[in-house]
């Protein structure tokens, strides 16, 4: 990895993987992905019981992470008014590992390695098909979602959401595997 913009990666059909490296300690970083107010505001709040087959239920309101931020009009309801996604844990090992359902047909997984003072995160998003739908508009949410998190984290102003992820969305679609 050379530097926390760089694009994601496509190791196999219907995957990303998304690496970047965090300011620590572990345990820090670790309550960004699990505790449900401090996980609102970069991505999705919404209770999570830390257990494998422990039920997730992610509450997107972006409106938290991109105040002030009109957004385009496809995402409009989930900006203002959110909505639910429910999952299920399937490995937690804290604070390390976590990884759950995401959508109907997808996995998420999160992986912290500690390097001295800082976190190497390492973020794999998989189908449980052949493929995963949307390949573009998830690599660019979770890059969009993940530069807010290094600015949560770092405690400086995030990049403007609904910008970046349309920027992203459109670099996306020029560089994914046919």
């Amino acid at each position: 990895m050379k530097n926390n913009n760089d694009y994601a990666q496509f190791p196999a059909p219907g995957e990303i993987r998304i690496m970047r490296t965090l300011p620590g300690p572990i345990e820090r970083v670790w309550t960004y992905l699990t505790d449900p107010e401090k996980r609102s505001r970069w991505f999705a709040g919404g209770p999570m019981e830390l257990h494998v087959g422990g039920k997730v239920e992610l509450f997107f309101q972006h409106k938290i992470i991109a105040p002030g931020e009109t957004p385009p009009e496809k995402y409009a309801a989930v900006h203002h008014e959110g909505f639910k996604m429910p999952g299920t844990i399937l490995r937690c090992e804290p604070p390390r590992v976590l990884s759950y359902t995401f959508d109907d047909n997808s996995d998420v997984t999160f992986e912290l390695i500690p390097q001295d003072a800082k976190v190497l995160l390492i973020l794999t998003h998989r189908s449980r098909g052949e493929d995963l739908p949307f390949l573009s508009g998830y690599a660019s949410g979770w890059h969009s979602h993940l530069m807010i998190l290094i600015a949560q984290l770092e405690g400086t102003a995030p990049p403007p959401f609904w910008a970046t992820h349309g920027r992203l969305k459109a670099e996306y679609e020029k560089v994914i595997p046919s």
